[in-house]
């Protein structure tokens, strides 16, 4: 039987992990490339709302209105889907969890320490007593 090294578990573990890094660096490569095409779409799309509201009479036409309320749907489409690729709730997860863990630990000792302190307050010392020796 060959023997197991120590460095074995460690090696498949950085494996692991390597391979997940570049997993999320392909992601986030994909998401970067949809995050430009968008932005893309939508400076298109706005330039071609600009020339059809530029033309005399565009709500007589319903062609162009058509193409004015097709145009406004994709450019709320492309709004949200731009904000949820940069924003996402499960980047908040770890943060969110952090924050109630650390708060709730102070919170915690906060709460214990004044318990302690109030149950068995310290008092200052007493002054001193004024001395009745006279100086001649």
């Amino acid at each position: 039987m060959p023997e197991s090294s120590p460095e074995q578990p460690e090696r498949l573990t950085f494996e692991q992990d390597l391979a997940t890094v570049e997993q999320a660096l392909r992601d986030l490569k994909q998401r970067h490339t949809q995050v430009l095409q968008d932005q893309q779409r939508q400076a298109e799309l706005g330039d071609r709302r600009e020339r059809i509201y530029q033309i005399p009479n565009y709500r007589a036409i319903p062609e162009l209105r058509t193409e004015l309320q097709q145009i406004e749907a994709q450019l709320g489409e492309l709004e949200v889907n731009l904000e949820s690729r940069l924003f996402s709730w499960s980047s908040l997860k770890r943060p969110f969890w952090q924050i109630v863990r650390f708060g709730g630990l102070g919170f915690v000792l906060g709460w214990g320490l004044a318990y302690a302190t109030l149950r068995s307050p310290q008092l200052p010392p007493p002054p001193p007593l004024p001395s009745n020796e006279s100086a001649p």
